[in-house]
């Protein structure tokens, strides 16, 4: 029997896992596109009321996941989008629901309904091949917001988790400076193996003073109000964690220092192939 898959709101990224899987053979309808300009043959519905949920095999949610108070974000939507427990309720005990990231209100929605929650940017070839378009994201982010050249350039980055190693990377194939901040041991020696300086995250304060761009990949506040004290008044901040993130960004909007955070880079500067790494990810995963 052919998958029944329905995909709610999302930006572009959502569009174009909609026509790999369609392309595959699954049965697909798209909620919250209604005003984005390309047409496509997929079925599309302006309003989950319209939705036949005991069919749905599957429900795909914007990466961001859905808020607290359940709304989905839909920047091509008529109108707001919001799923609720009675909907899953109304779908097969087999349906499974996809996002990129869990929220509270997707956890203590399956948590009643009784269905299955899966992550997808929790998964390591996900989160892996997604560091590659935020990286590419965090250099244009840097070229953009500086009046200097990167090469030469003092970066420091903040983490070396998965994102932040292809950051590493990406900014010292450019010729920066790459410092890595971090804190273990092991971190450490990989650190110093591939050329870079590794720096402990409990020196900060010191480790920030004469840096030309800091790049924070950790998602819990590290850029305190007196770490970002001691950055010089040249120095850009790029802060690529989720939310809530790791600055304190009103303190540094009251201090005048350049500021940015830069979520959601892969669908901002390569939808078709963030999409890409989803859909083939979630093909898998369905088969």
């Amino acid at each position: 029997m052919n998958q029944k898959i329905l995909i709610i709101g999302g930006d572009v990224r959502q569009l174009e896992v909609a026509k790999l899987l369609f392309a595959k053979g699954k049965d697909i309808t798209l909620v919250g596109f209604e005003q984005h300009p390309e047409h496509t043959i997929i079925n599309e519905k302006i309003s989950l009321q319209e939705i036949e949920f005991h069919t749905m095999d599957a429900i795909l949610v914007p990466v961001s996941g859905i808020d607290q108070q359940g709304k989905i974000k839909a920047p091509f939507a008529e109108q707001e989008l919001v799923l609720t427990h009675d909907q899953v309720n109304k779908t097969p005990k087999h349906c499974v629901i996809y996002t990129g990231v869990q929220t509270s209100y997707l956890q203590d929605l399956v948590a009643k309904t009784e269905r299955k929650l899966v992550p997808l940017f929790e998964r390591d070839d996900v989160a892996i091949l997604n560091s590659i378009p935020t990286a590419e994201g965090t250099l244009q982010v840097a070229m953009e917001q500086t009046d200097f050249m990167i090469h030469g350039s003092k970066v420091m980055v903040l983490g070396y988790g998965r994102v932040g190693k292809t950051l590493a990377r990406v900014f010292a194939g450019v010729g920066a400076h790459v410092y890595v901040s971090a804190r273990k041991e092991a971190d450490f020696a990989r650190i110093s193996e591939i050329g870079l300086t590794p720096c402990h995250l409990n020196n900060l304060e010191q480790d920030l003073s004469d840096v030309d761009i800091c790049i924070n990949t950790i998602p819990h506040m590290v850029l305190t109000s007196s770490v970002l004290a001691n950055l010089p008044r040249h120095a850009l901040v790029i802060d690529v964690a989720s939310k809530p993130g790791g600055t304190d960004f009103e303190f540094a909007k009251q201090h005048g220092i350049n500021t940015v955070w830069a979520l959601g880079l892969p669908g901002k500067v390569a939808p078709k192939s963030a999409g890409q790494i989803i859909g083939n990810v979630l093909l898998e995963l369905l088969s």
